[in-house]
C-alpha cells in the first residue's frame, strides 16, 4: 500500500521529556516526540498547497464525464440540506470528513499526497462510520466533503483522482487538492457563504487541533464553528439502510507475539504520564489501545483493532467498549491487569468527573477528538470556579484541573518493535511468500491458457491462498488488483460490476498484504505476462532502481523520513517523471499495515526521525494515466549499520528486507542498471530462493527458481 505526509501548523511545538526510567531499553521507547513529527491524515480543510507542475484546476465531475450532460437530482443531498434548518441546527453548511470518532479513515492511505493518512490514524474504519462514502459515492480512503445549501464539493488528493471522476456524480464538485489554483476546503467554504455563515461539524469526527485550525480559518470571513454534539446529519438520513455497528469478539494477543506484558507497558506508561506533570492520559487511537492491553478486535475492516477508549491514570485504568464483546478470557485479563471495564458511550461523562477530581489530563490534540477535548476544558472551567470541594478524590484533587498537550508516548513505543514482534513479522513474511509463490504460480498458468480471469477473480484467489496459511486471520487491506489502465489508479480496488479482466498484452500491478497472529504483510509486484513495451520496461527499471536506493541507503542517527525519500525518486527524476505518493509508511507487528509516527515522504513536515526498531515500506512507483502503472515495494525494518567511520561519534542506520519474493526480470532494462544494482538483485533473488523454497515443492517450487535466477552483466 502507498504513503502520505502533512504537516498541521498549530503542531510546531517541541516537547522533549528525559525520564529517570530511561536507561530500561524498553522504557526508553517512550519518549516523547514534537507533535509536529507525527504524521497526520491529509488535511483538506487547511491543507498547504503543492507547488507540483499541473495544468489541471478545479473541474465539475459533469465536466469530466461530458456523456453526463444533464444535472441529477441527487436525493441524498436535498434530504442534507432539509436537516440544516432544524432545531437545534441551524447551519448554511456542513462538513463531512472521511474519519470516525477515533480519527480512522476508509481504506488505506498508502499512496497518495503522501501522508495523508499517517499520523498515523488508521486508514480503515467500519461500515457503518463511511458517512462520506455514502454522502458522495466516493469510496476512496482520504476525502472531505462540504454540502452548502447550493453546493457539494469533495477534496481528495492524487491517488484518487481517477476515481473520484468515476464516482461522483454531476451534483459534486472534484476538487483535486494540491493542484494549482484548488482552493482549499476552509477556503472554499469560507469564500461561497454570506458574512456571518455557520459551519456545523460533527465534534466526534474532527481532532481539535483540525477543528480550531477550521474555526481561525473560517473566522477570518467572518463565519462560525458550529459543534452538532447531539446528531450526525449523515445518520440521519442514512438510517435504516446503516450498517450495525460491529460486534465481533476481542481476543488476546498472545505473550509471545506480543513480547512484553500488559503491567510492564502500563508501567512505562505511567512513568511517561508522571514525567510530563500529568495524572491521566485517554487515548483514542485504536491500535495504540489494542498494543498497550495485548488484545485484538475485528471491528475495523482489514485492522485487528476493537472501538474503544483508554483512560489509564497512576493508579488505575478504565477501558470504555462494548462489553458484548468481552469474552469471560479477556474479562479475567483486563482484570490481571487493574483495567475497569466501562461502556463505550460513557467516555464523556468520564472525562467530566476526571476534570472534577483536579486530574491534569494528558492529551494528544493530533488524534483525540475536539468532543472530548472540549468537554475537559469546559469541565475543568466549571470546576475551578467552585469553591474546592472538601472531598478528596484523588491525590491531587487539591489542584486546578489543566490539560497537558502533546503526543501520545504510545505511537513511539509502538513503533519500536521488541525481538517478539519483529521475529513474528520475519516468519509471517516467509508464510506469506509461500503463499504468493502459490498465487503467482497459479496465475501465469491460468493466463498463458487463456483463462479469462477478472481482477476480482485474482483477488479472490489470492485470498484463497493466504488463507491456508498457518496464523492467517485477514487480509490487511482490499487487495489492488489492476490490469493496464486500472493499475494507475493509485488505490483502485476492482469491483465486480465494473472490473477489467486480467489482459495479457498489459501490465499487471498486484498491491496486497495479509494480517497474521504473528504479523502484518504488505506488498507490490508488478509484472507483464507476455512482452513488455520499450517504454513500460525503461520506468519499471527506473522504479527498481529507486527501490534498490532506498533498500541499500546507509544515514545518521536521527534522519527523518522525508531525507530519504529522494533516494527512490532520483532515477525517475531524470528522465523528469515522479509519483504522487510516499515511498515509506510505517507498519504495525500484527497490527494496523498502516502506523506512525514515521514515514518516508517528499512533505517535509514530518520530522520524525527514523530510528532503529521501526518497520517502513519502501515502495516507490510511476503511473501514465490511463494506461499503466508500476509500483514494486517490501517492507524493510530499520537496524544499526556497521561503518568503517562514525563521524561525530554518530550511529549509523541502514535496512534489513523482511520481503523476501521475485521481482519480474524480463520487466527489467538490464542496460540501465549499474554492475552494482545488479549485484543486488541477483543477491535479493538468491535470498528469496533460499529462505523461501524450503516452505514449497513441486511445480511452485520450480517456479520460485526460474523467477530466481540471476540476471547476466551486460
Amino acid at each position: 500500500m502507498t504513503p502520505l505526509t502533512l504537516s498541521s501548523p498549530s503542531l510546531n511545538r517541541l516537547f522533549f521529556l528525559t525520564s529517570r526510567y530511561s536507561r530500561s531499553p524498553f522504557l526508553r521507547n517512550f519518549k516523547f516526540l514534537p507533535l509536529i513529527h507525527r504524521k497526520l491524515p491529509h488535511n483538506h480543510l487547511l491543507g498547504a498547497r503543492c507547488e507540483a507542475s499541473s495544468s489541471f484546476t478545479a473541474k465539475s465531475s459533469k465536466e469530466i464525464r461530458k456523456a453526463r450532460a444533464e444535472a441529477v437530482v441527487d436525493e441524498k443531498l436535498t434530504a442534507l440540506r432539509q436537516q440544516f434548518s432544524k432545531p437545534g441546527v441551524g447551519i448554511d453548511a456542513y462538513i463531512i470528513p472521511s474519519q470516525d470518532a477515533h480519527q480512522l479513515e476508509i481504506t488505506h492511505w498508502d499512496v497518495i499526497t503522501d501522508d495523508s493518512n499517517e499520523n498515523v490514524l488508521s486508514e480503515f474504519i467500519a461500515e457503518c462510520y463511511a458517512r462520506r462514502a455514502f454522502i458522495s459515492g466516493f469510496t476512496g480512503s482520504a476525502g472531505t466533503a462540504v454540502v452548502t445549501k447550493d453546493k457539494a464539493a469533495l477534496w481528495t488528493d492524487g491517488r484518487y483522482f481517477l476515481q473520484a471522476e468515476k464516482q461522483l456524480n454531476s451534483s459534486w464538485t472534484l476538487m483535486r487538492a494540491g493542484n494549482p489554483g484548488v482552493p482549499t476546503a476552509s477556503e472554499w467554504v469560507a469564500d461561497v457563504l454570506a458574512s456571518g455563515g455557520r459551519v456545523g461539524i460533527d465534534p466526534f469526527l474532527f481532532s481539535a487541533d483540525a477543528a480550531e485550525e477550521l474555526k481561525e480559518a473560517i473566522a477570518k470571513k467572518n463565519h462560525e464553528l458550529v459543534y452538532l454534539y447531539n446528531v450526525n446529519l449523515v445518520d440521519e438520513i442514512w438510517k435504516d439502510s446503516r450498517p450495525k455497528p460491529p460486534s465481533k469478539q476481542i481476543r488476546i494477543h498472545d505473550l509471545k507475539y506480543a513480547g512484553v506484558d500488559v503491567a510492564s507497558k502500563l508501567l512505562s506508561l505511567r512513568n511517561a504520564i508522571m514525567d510530563a506533570g500529568a495524572s491521566a492520559i485517554v487515548i483514542s487511537m485504536l491500535d495504540e489501545i489494542a498494543w498497550v492491553l495485548n488484545l485484538r478486535g475485528s471491528d475495523v475492516p482489514h485492522s485487528p483493532v476493537m472501538y474503544s477508549y483508554l483512560i489509564v491514570e497512576v493508579d488505575q485504568a478504565q477501558l470504555f467498549v462494548d462489553d458484548s464483546k468481552v469474552n469471560e478470557e479477556v474479562k479475567d485479563h483486563l482484570k490481571n491487569a487493574g483495567i475497569e471495564l466501562r461502556p463505550y458511550d460513557s467516555i464523556l461523562q468520564e472525562i467530566d468527573s476526571l476534570a472534577a477530581r483536579g486530574a491534569q489530563l494528558l492529551m494528544d490534540p493530533s488524534t483525540l477528538n475536539v468532543a472530548i477535548i472540549s468537554t475537559y476544558k469546559s469541565a475543568c472551567e466549571k470546576y475551578s470556579s467552585k469553591p474546592e470541594s472538601k472531598e478528596k478524590f484523588t491525590d491531587v484533587s487539591s489542584t486546578k484541573p489543566s490539560g497537558i498537550y502533546m503526543q501520545s508516548p504510545i505511537s513511539w513505543s509502538k513503533a519500536i518493535k521488541n525481538d517478539a514482534e519483529l521475529q513474528g513479522m520475519k516468519n509471517s513474511h516467509l508464510r506469506d511468500a509461500a503463499a504468493l509463490a502459490h498465487f503467482w504460480a497459479w496465475l501465469e498458468e491460468e493466463v498463458h491458457k487463456n483463462e479469462n480471469l477478472t481482477e476480482v477473480d485474482v483477488a479472490d484467489r489470492l485470498l484463497e491462498f493466504r488463507s491456508v496459511q498457518d496464523g492467517f486471520m485477514d487480509t490487511s487491506f482490499d487487495t489492488i488488483s489492476g490490469s493496464g489502465a486500472n493499475g494507475a489508479i493509485i488505490h483502485y480496488k476492482p469491483e465486480p460490476e465494473s472490473c477489467s479482466r486480467v489482459d495479457p498484452q498489459k501490465l499487471f500491478l498486484l498491491d496486497s498484504g495479509a494480517q497474521y497472529v504473528d504479523g502484518t504483510t504488505d506488498i507490490t509486484r508488478t509484472a507483464h505476462f507476455s512482452e513488455p513495451s520499450a517504454r513500460e520496461k525503461e520506468c519499471f527499471t527506473r522504479v527498481l532502481q529507486g527501490h534498490i536506493a532506498l533498500d541499500q541507503a546507509v544515514f545518521p542517527e536521527g534522519t527523518p523520513g522525508f531525507v530519504l525519500d529522494g533516494f527512490a525518486r532520483s532515477s525517475l527524476w531524470k528522465i523528469g517523471l515522479d509519483y504522487r505518493h510516499g515511498t515509506g509508511h510505517g507498519v504495525g507487528a500484527a497490527l494496523n499495515v498502516h502506523e506512525g509516527p514515521q514515514s518516508i515522504s517528499f512533505r517535509y513536515g514530518n520530522m520524525t526521525p527514523i530510528q532503529s526498531g521501526m518497520i517502513v515500506s519502501n515502495e516507490p512507483g510511476y503511473y501514465e494515466d490511463h494506461s499503466f502503472g508500476i509500483r514494486i515495494e517490501n517492507l524493510l525494518h530499520v537496524k544499526d549499520a556497521e561503518t568503517p567511520n562514525r563521524f561525530g561519534g554518530a550511529t549509523y542506520l541502514g535496512f534489513e528486507k523482511l520481503t523476501f519474493f521475485p521481482i519480474q526480470t524480463k520487466m527489467v532494462d538490464v542496460s540501465l542498471l549499474s554492475h552494482a544494482e545488479i549485484d543486488w538483485l541477483n543477491s535479493y533473488h538468491a535470498e528469496v530462493w533460499e529462505k523461501v523454497s524450503p516452505l514449497l515443492e513441486g511445480p511452485t517450487q520450480q517456479w520460485l527458481w526460474n523467477n530466481t535466477r540471476p540476471l547476466a552483466k551486460p
